[in-house]
């Protein structure tokens, strides 16, 4: 029996008769079949006993039947003892149907109807092997179900990292868990209570990244960065085994590299290629944090829907610059901008403005989020006036407590943001299309006299940063 063509068919099946919104409200995002192969190849297999494996949110049972495949032809002394738990009883006929295919090729299962959280809560069983892919909604802060998994000490912000972290809990002692996820939980503050206790209980083996966005979920319009993440229960490894491809249907780039190359105190690197290796060692001869530099990172402090009294689009007396980012054009800041069909100023008489403004001075402004023509993740740009100002919310600014910066610092931040290097970085560490300023804190940069050096050399970024930091040139990714 051709278990993965049959299990595929029962997907497409399977998705034919689900409409979007109902997908949407349980986070649903059916596995493809070259993926759940993917994913069935990472864990080591015991050549005899029983193989434990759990299923959670098993959909059609695609990862169930790539799991027995893959036993069946590598390890037939192997037996699978197959658990799949599915909420969604229009899934069970056709789980059903999976699980029985699963059954005439030997291996022994069961299908639990139900929520995951509630059944991962109650059971006192373990696994060898956790394979899954997680829906993926965001967990509402106070609701029962945040309230049910904090009661476990699973503190996350999104449901695919509480099952992740629930898997991890029913492993037994060395057993392994393989999970496809959005990239989100390898860095940032939202996810790093999530991160640090799964790290300290799993070691990560093996991670799998995709070079394209749109491909491996693209019958379900997904976008986000996916990746798959192998990790063991117990102590962890020396090495990982990283791999990369365009989509789920090429054939893996494949490097070892030391785990302390990938896991930190602060984040997960990915560096799948040499050169993501080689990005990530170059950043070690820039070892100061904004903190070391004395320096912070905030949010602008406008949100112009919520500010619309105060905006106008010509200036008046004690009107302060209102800076979007569509004010930075080609790495500077153009105020006003002609082209731009946004009110540009900000009326500082009232007495509500003064929480607005920054006080005059040389800031840093980093674009949150960058437009598909940019060629960088990250785009800075100076702001140096005598004016107050206010900054819109989709903009971080790097201040000291508060107030501007020395201006010659300040060149040499933009000029260390906007070079080719620190963009190779950031991608490495960040999965995130935007720039967040739990990120910047958590990035290096050089000392202040580098820094000093960078704003004073009148070269382009590349070339400033190779000058003044060593090392080969870069272009862009």
């Amino acid at each position: 029996m051709d278990l993965l063509p049959l299990a595929a068919a029962r997907r497409d099946a399977a998705l034919a008769g689900l409409d979007a919104a109902s997908r949407a409200d349980l986070g649903q995002f059916f596995t493809p079949v070259a993926v759940a192969s993917l994913m069935a190849g990472l864990p080591r297999l015991p050549r005899t006993g029983v193989l434990r494996v759990l299923d959670p949110g098993a959909g059609s049972g695609v990862l169930s039947a790539a799991v027995v495949d893959r036993v069946r032809r590598e390890a037939p002394d192997l037996e699978v003892a197959l658990t799949a738990v599915e909420v969604d009883e229009r899934l069970h006929g056709v789980l059903s149907r999976t699980l029985g295919d699963l059954e005439a090729a030997g291996a022994r299962t069961r299908l639990v109807g139900g929520d995951v959280v509630d059944w991962a809560l109650r059971t006192d069983e373990r696994f060898d092997l956790v394979i899954q892919n997680p829906p993926y909604r965001k967990i509402r802060s106070g609701s029962a179900l945040d309230r049910d998994l904090r009661v476990a000490g699973v503190a996350v912000p999104n449901i695919y990292a509480g099952f992740m972290a629930l898997g991890s809990l029913l492993l037994d002692e060395g057993g392994q868990q393989v999970s496809i996820t959005p990239r989100s939980w390898m860095n940032g503050a939202y996810f790093s209570a999530f991160r640090r206790a799964l790290l300290d209980r799993c070691g990560i083996d093996a991670i799998h990244t995709f070079r394209s966005r749109s491909e491996v979920f693209g019958d379900l319009g997904v976008l986000q960065e996916t990746i798959i993440v192998a990790a063991t229960r117990g102590t962890a490894p020396p090495t990982v085994r990283l791999s990369s491809s365009a989509d789920h249907r090429d054939a893996p780039v494949v490097r070892t590299v030391p785990y302390s190359q990938v896991v930190t105190d602060d984040f997960v690197f990915v560096p799948a290629s040499e050169e993501d290796g080689a990005a990530v060692s170059w950043m070690e001869r820039a070892r100061c944090t904004l903190a070391d530099l004395g320096l912070s990172v905030s949010t602008g402090r406008v949100v112009d829907f919520r500010s619309r009294d105060l905006l106008a689009a010509v200036p008046g007396e004690r009107f302060a610059p209102m800076v979007y980012p569509a004010n930075i054009v080609g790495g500077r800041v153009v105020h006003p901008r002609g082209a731009l069909r946004k009110p540009q100023w900000l009326n500082a008489a009232p007495a509500r403005s003064s929480g607005l403004l920054v006080p005059a001075g040389a800031y840093v402004l980093v674009k949150r989020f960058s437009a598909k023509e940019e060629r960088r993740r990250i785009v800075a740009a100076l702001w140096l006036d005598d004016r107050p100002a206010a900054f819109d919310n989709k903009l971080n600014y790097i201040h000291r407590a508060g107030h501007g910066l020395e201006k010659d610092v300040a060149a040499g931040l933009v000029t260390w943001l906007n070079s080719g290097r620190v963009d190779a970085y950031f991608r490495v560490f960040s999965g995130h299309t935007q720039v967040n300023a739990g990120d910047l804190r958590r990035m290096r940069f050089p000392d202040p006299e580098r820094l000093r050096l960078l704003g004073g050399s009148g070269l382009d970024p590349d070339r400033a940063v190779e000058q003044i930091m060593g090392g080969a040139e870069v272009t862009a990714a």
